[in-house]
């Protein structure tokens, strides 16, 4: 019988907890209130979607938010002067800057230019660099939030073989790092593999976990995984059926289910607890500028 885990239910719980420890915190003793920027360039719809829903998640926490929404054929120079007003204001705790963005923008140059401190995507080299060697740093959202989903329903880690398909900065690379340290939420030995991993069936088939996010919709089959194995599926793909399109994830659901003891549902399953970490990243954020 395969366990679905519930991104959606456990993101209220999450809530309800940032909401008492802003009270707790920050209320109570008349401080100012956290502030997420978020700056988006163009109109792709996959990313408005998904800054709404930032937005939305500030309001239910009662964290104010800041959208700078420049048009799509922005230069690099007129980007990167919204990111140095961030930066220099107090009032913003932390930013983002929603990827992707146009290809006209050199991605790099702009991750670079953002404030380590205001870093809460997690994705600056010094971040990034602190998080490979255990040190504290902001952790990319979509990673932390499957480590948290992984301990909330106890499932074991330590001493399991974890297979991560897909190798990109914001979630395959980072979550085969968190899943190796050496620490309670860790421990795992950690396979990496992509779309173009020859014969790759021969790593899905021995892993315990598998961690998917290649943007391929129904890639994993359950062919591919052992009896038993869990199944982290961070795949959001708009499929077209008949006369309207569906969320689909990069798990061929049917043939999975049954098969696997743990399986992420999509939606419902990583995006909650993306958005919910990124919270937490920006109260850590409130918090540190508290005590500067």
């Amino acid at each position: 019988m395969t366990k679905l885990l519930n991104g959606n239910r456990l993101a209220i719980e999450i809530r309800k907890e940032i909401y008492k420890e802003i009270d707790k915190n920050i209320r109570n003793k008349k401080k100012r209130i956290p502030h997420l920027g978020i700056i988006l360039l163009g109109n792709n719809s996959s990313s408005i979607t998904y800054v709404n829903s930032k937005i939305k998640e500030c309001k239910n926490i009662g964290i104010q938010s800041t959208l700078v929404h420049l048009p799509v054929e922005s230069s690099e120079f007129e980007l990167l002067k919204e990111i140095k007003k961030m930066n220099e204001n107090s009032l913003i705790d932390g930013f983002i800057v929603q990827l992707p963005i146009p290809k006209h923008i050199n991605t790099d140059n702009i991750i670079l230019s953002i404030n380590p401190k205001k870093d809460v995507d997690g994705f600056h080299p010094e971040n990034f660099g602190k998080m490979a060697l255990n040190m504290k740093a902001f952790l990319p959202a979509t990673a932390l939030g499957i480590l948290v989903l992984l301990e909330r329903y106890k499932i074991q880690i330590s001493g399991k073989y974890t297979v991560v398909i897909g190798r990109s900065r914001i979630v395959g690379r980072p979550i085969s790092i968190l899943m190796s340290r050496k620490n309670n939420l860790g421990n795992s030995t950690v396979t990496l593999t992509h779309s173009n991993t020859p014969n790759i069936e021969n790593y899905t088939r021995k892993a315990d976990i598998i961690i998917i996010s290649v943007g391929i919709p129904g890639f994993l089959k359950g062919k591919m995984i052992k009896k038993g194995a869990i199944i982290i599926d961070v795949g959001i793909n708009k499929v077209k059926n008949e006369k309207k399109f569906l969320l689909k994830g990069d798990v061929d659901f049917n043939s999975v289910y049954g098969k696997a003891s743990y399986l992420t549902p999509v939606p419902g399953g990583v995006g909650p607890m993306t958005r919910m970490m990124l919270i937490k990243n920006i109260l850590i954020a409130a918090l540190n500028n508290e005590k500067n």
